[in-house]
């Protein structure tokens, strides 16, 4: 008989995010009470929470985290960051306002409700804010429970990327699009579409800025996989885009000229297939969508794909919304089968509450780099 765990402390640490009147940003570790859970709710001792780049906007934001200052003790640190004018004001809305981080995460229910008793003792993984804690009140039915032999690092990242790769394909099939472009491609959620695509048999064009992130993808089975460093990569995505049909881009970078360039590559393609010349352009929808800011510099345009296109905002939620609760819990399912495999994460490092203020580890997971990604232990 399994025995059940320890019940929770009075309180436990989070971390916290907060812009001050002084136009700075502060980290730091607060003391929270622990709130006892209601009939439907449980407590979580967090084990696992990503650092994902949406995470990244509410934790640090638009800090200039070079002119930081690092402070506090071992245990207890403390992050002071300026904010430019603009960013300050930006921001206003959030003045002295300690937020929580942490979209996701996983770990073990050491207490539940009345109506959540068979949860208790269970690991599972959430997606409901505030995660960076030692120990977290959800609801229990955003609790997924876990497979035994499923660790928590291995369920912390079962919400964020799965289901935003799965909302993608989901999206193509809404809008009658047949394929996929994707930027930032070697990235965790990259990397599970490309073995989302290869099972449902979906062309994708995979877009990356190294040789070596290029190769990754291709050991995976990855067919088109066009380099943005390399000298012909224009001729490169035209070339990939005409032989696969592809419409529809999703953009992790936001900012520069990718998403001009996939909508201009997507109109060269279809232009070379027209018999006749238009003023117009083809008449073929092309479409990307922004989901990321990896840059946040302006999104640059370059008017060279006709009058048939569209570029807009994309998150995951909507398109769950959209598709209803019996198709969501399908793409849910197929995520609780697939964490070992196709929606497995992988972690450069696993930090504490504490590392994750210190200054070489939060400029390394602030650099929202390619194929790095850290995971907090606020248990560790």
């Amino acid at each position: 008989m399994t025995s059940l765990p320890s019940p929770p402390p009075s309180h436990g640490l989070k971390l916290t995010s907060t812009v001050t009147r002084a136009g700075e940003l502060v980290l730091q570790l607060t003391e929270v009470p622990v709130v006892e859970p209601a009939a439907d709710e449980v407590v979580i001792r967090v084990e696992a929470a990503p650092i994902n780049p949406s995470d990244l906007g509410v934790l640090v934001g638009p800090a200039d985290l070079a002119r930081a200052r690092f402070e506090g003790s071992a245990e207890r640190p403390t992050v002071t960051a300026p904010l430019s004018p603009a960013a300050a004001k930006a921001l206003a809305r959030r003045l002295d306002q300690p937020l929580s981080a942490g979209n996701e995460g996983a770990g073990q229910v050491v207490a539940a409700g009345d109506a959540a008793q068979a949860l208790l003792g269970k690991r599972v993984a959430v997606l409901a804010g505030g995660m960076y804690a030692q120990y977290r009140t959800v609801r229990a039915d955003d609790c997924l429970a876990l497979p035994k032999g499923v660790s928590a690092a291995q369920g912390a990242s079962a919400f964020v990327n799965p289901l935003t790769a799965l909302a993608m394909v989901e999206t193509m099939r809404l809008e009658g699009h047949s394929g996929l472009v994707h930027t930032a491609a070697a990235s965790n959620l990259g990397q599970m579409l490309v073995k989302i695509c290869l099972e449902d048999d979906v062309p994708l064009v995979n877009i990356v800025r190294k040789p070596e992130q290029a190769e990754l993808l291709r050991k995976l089975g990855a067919r088109y996989v066009c380099c943005s460093s390399a000298p012909g990569f224009i001729e490169d995505l035209v070339q990939a885009l005409s032989e696969t049909r592809a419409t529809l881009g999703f953009d992790a970078i936001g900012g520069g000229p990718t998403a001009g360039q996939i909508l201009g590559a997507m109109e060269a393609a279809a232009a070379a297939k027209m018999s006749e010349y238009s003023v117009y352009g083809s008449g073929q929808p092309k479409q990307v969508y922004i989901y990321g800011s990896l840059d946040p510099s302006p999104t640059e345009l370059v008017r060279n794909f006709g009058l048939t296109w569209g570029l807009g905002g994309w998150l995951m939620p909507p398109v769950l919304m959209r598709i209803g609760p019996q198709a969501s819990e399908r793409l849910r399912a197929r995520v609780l089968a697939g964490l070992k495999t196709v929606f497995a994460s992988h972690y450069t490092r696993e930090i504490s509450l504490a590392e994750a203020l210190q200054r070489e580890t939060l400029l390394a997971y602030s650099r929202k780099a390619t194929g790095e990604k850290f995971l907090l232990n606020p248990a560790k």
